[in-house]
């Protein structure tokens, strides 16, 4: 599902001249913003399926390249790798066909219990045992409440060691000619989380922000509360971006860009229409959001708030930056598919990724007329044979696994890209 805001006054190329839609729009100095918003590692890949699909689908425009961006949660670690020029294609390697010459992905590792958070708990046990004995002599203080309270402090904030994100994203980051620094990027990367103390959003890469490991931030901005316990950064606690706003697309709109590239993967699932579009094969219930007992509730509800929040957060951009066209991508709320997998589960990523990459291909297909006057007066042309293609796949063009590479000879192939997006560069102008 494509939601087009498009500016309310025509955005004129540099050159004070509307570019002909028969012919292939010369570059601009465009500014073009990235927001990527969170949805746990299925969202993540839903996310990468749709980046994939942008990268094949628009010429004139390089997601590596662009000119801001901003993550958060696991489209903090997209944002990331993109700004550091790992291309979608490289990205699919590690994360789908497993055959990246760089980096060994496993899922595992994401998911091992927080031992160390379970230790630090229930070494107060003792404590809180002796407390509640104490308090069972004054019955003013035995009230089940209270225990309850006092007890509490004995679950583990999270479940899973969320330091493993923070030490894959370091080594990935440090090599290859990569940062892990938000001062060395030659683009304006910001990542988003939560005080827990304050309830106050944070930009790493901003401000006092800056120094701050982008590896670290990231793990802050992904600490899903029970999923992940906060991340300790300078004496506070941090979690999830989202808590605040769904893609903090604000911090974009408010660098001065023209142009506003957004991706969500949570929507809310509505279960009615996929009854009435396909109900009539017999195979599926409307009423089974609830069947699923309280994870299907709580996943309704959860995505609900955040898709409502964005939309009034929308509106308002679209009054406030009234110059600046916004394309938002994001799943059908028809879509059973995305809604029923399992959004902590690495295991069914190449089937969301491809459904990422199908439904955003047939959203720019299907709103190419009115997207055509948006994108070329950003110097961007829709590509006509891959939309006509109704066969492609997120791995089609991938190409064959590039051959193992030392350090030294992926520093240099970096580099002669650079040289080579230089001289394409200059010849253009």
């Amino acid at each position: 599902m494509l939601s087009l805001h498009a500016a309310r006054r025509p955005v004129q190329a540099k050159s004070g001249k509307r570019k002909s839609p028969a012919k292939t729009p010369a570059p601009t100095t465009a500014r073009v913003g990235l927001a990527i918003a969170g949805g746990g590692p299925i969202g993540a890949m839903y996310e990468l399926g749709a980046l994939r699909a942008l990268d094949d689908a628009l010429e004139g425009i390089d997601l590596t390249r662009m000119d801001c961006y901003v993550g958060v949660s696991s489209g903090a670690f997209l944002a990331a790798g993109l700004v550091n020029r790992m291309s979608t294609t490289e990205m699919c390697r590690i994360f789908i066909t497993g055959d990246s010459d760089d980096v060994r992905f496993r899922p595992e590792t994401f998911l091992r219990p927080a031992i160390l958070e379970y230790a630090r708990r229930a070494s107060a046990l003792p404590r809180l045992t002796m407390e509640w004995w104490s308090s069972l002599l004054n019955p003013r203080d035995s009230r089940l409440s209270d225990l309850m309270q006092r007890f509490g402090g004995l679950v583990p904030a999270g479940l899973f060691d969320n330091s493993e994100i923070e030490r894959f994203l370091r080594e990935i980051f440090s090599r290859r000619g990569r940062s892990n620094d938000f001062r060395q990027l030659d683009r304006e990367l910001y990542v988003v989380a939560v005080d827990l103390d304050s309830g106050e959003a944070v930009r790493f890469g901003a401000g006092e922000w800056k120094d701050i490991p982008i590896s670290k931030a990231v793990q802050a901005s992904a600490a899903l509360p029970g999923l992940y316990p906060p991340v300790e950064v300078r004496g506070r606690h941090y979690v999830d971006g989202a808590l605040r706003r769904t893609m903090h697309a604000s911090v974009l709109l408010e660098r001065g860009i023209d142009l506003l590239i957004g991706i969500n993967p949570l929507v809310p699932f509505d279960s009615t229409r996929v009854d009435s579009d396909a109900g009539r094969r017999g195979d599926v219930d409307p009423h089974r959001i609830w069947q699923g007992g309280l994870p299907a509730v709580m996943s309704q509800t959860f995505r609900t708030l955040l898709q409502s929040r964005m939309q009034v957060g929308l509106a308002k951009y679209a009054q406030q930056y009234p110059g600046i066209d916004q394309l938002i991508f994001e799943p059908n709320s028809n879509d059973g598919e995305m809604f029923f997998t399992n959004a902590f589960s690495f295991y069914n990523r190449r089937r969301v990724c491809q459904l990422g990459y199908r439904n955003t291909l047939q959203d720019l297909r299907n709103r190419a007329e009115s997207l055509r006057p948006v994108l070329e007066a950003h110097g961007i042309r829709l590509r006509d044979e891959v939309l006509n293609d109704k066969h492609r796949t997120v791995l089609s063009n991938l190409g064959k696994a590039p051959p193992r590479s030392t350090e030294t000879t992926a520093r240099l192939r970096r580099a002669l890209d650079e040289t080579e997006h230089l001289i394409e560069r200059r010849k253009r102008s």
